[in-house]
This record gives structure tokens, sequence and C-alpha cells, in this order.
């Protein structure tokens, strides 16, 4: 794989990108504080504050997506208005922390490919709202675009959907799912 070493001490492929540690999700992640052990997205109204306080934080856009879809998978009888309402406001949300988190990858040395490891703190609010808009992209029928989706996941961190899974850990990994 690119990513991986050789064992002689030389790097295939792009070096890790790491955001930095002044990145505001760690804020976000400050102001929201932890419920179990990830980060606590459950109150709509802290986030949307999050979201305009920080708007360059992908986390903040990534947890929204996360409640909206939350609530669409919630529906006990799905009305197709409701659904539609969820997965747009899903899509949208998780598309603003993708870019978000596109820029700031970006101003970290990212050149569009390359490990965007989860067991670095600052990256996991661009992880989760890459998994979010694949989700968001999933429930309005965008199929090819999921696809893309799962594959850009997979090249920044094949770990991150099970690390991420239950939440947005707020502390370190253990290390049975840290990569590299």
């Amino acid at each position: 794989m690119s990513h991986e070493n050789l064992g002689l001490g030389v790097s295939v492929g792009p070096p890790s990108t790491r955001l930095p540690d002044s990145h505001p999700d760690l804020v976000v992640m400050a102001e929201l504080g932890a419920r179990d052990g990830v980060v606590d997205g459950s109150d709509v109204g802290a986030l949307r504050a999050a979201a305009a306080a920080h708007p360059d934080s992908s986390l903040a856009w990534a947890l929204l997506a996360r409640l909206e879809l939350d609530a669409l998978e919630a529906l006990d009888a799905p009305a197709a208005a409701d659904d539609v309402a969820h997965a747009v406001a899903a899509y949208a949300y998780a598309r603003v922390g993708y870019h978000r988190g596109l820029d700031a990858l970006r101003r970290a040395g990212w050149r569009g490919q390359g490990p965007v490891p989860v067991d670095h703190l600052a990256n996991r609010g661009f992880l989760a709202a890459l998994l979010a808009l694949g989700d968001a992209a999933r429930a309005i029928g965008e199929v090819e675009e999921s696809a893309r989706i799962t594959e850009f996941v997979h090249g920044s961190d094949p770990t991150a959907p099970a690390v991420l899974a239950q939440g947005v850990p707020v502390g370190d990994l253990p290390a049975a799912t840290e990569q590299e």
C-alpha cells in the first residue's frame, strides 16, 4: 500500500497528513464535551452554535449531519417529505464539513491523496464529515458519489469507519485500532 513502510525506514507514497493542533475541531470538541468517551453531539442547539462560532470546523458540521441521519433512521412510519428533509439536510451539513476539511487538509500540505489517520485527534472531524457525506449521499440516491466516498475513506484511513462508528472519540485510540 502507498502509506506502508518498507521496513527500512523508507515510506512509499505520500506522507500522512495531520491537521494542526490549532484546528477548530479541537475547540469544538472542548466546547461540546464528551459523553461515554465520544464528543457529545446530542444537543442540536449547541451544535448549531458551534457551527456558527467555528464554521471551519468539520466536526460541528459532521455532527449536525449525523443528527439528521439519526432522525431519518428513527422515523417509525417514514413519510416521503420527512425522509427527504432529513436526507437533504444531512447531505448539506456533511458537504459543508467535507469542504471545510478539504480546505484545512490542503493548508496542512495534503495534495489530494494519501493517508489522513484517524488516530490523530484533529483529523477525526474531517473523517466523520466524510463518512456522514457517504451516508447522506446514499440516502438521497447518489450511489456513485457514495462509492467514491467509500474509496476516499479507505485511502485516507481504512480503520476510520470502525473507529468512528459509535461517535468521535475524544482521546487516544487503543493501540489495536491505530494506523501507522
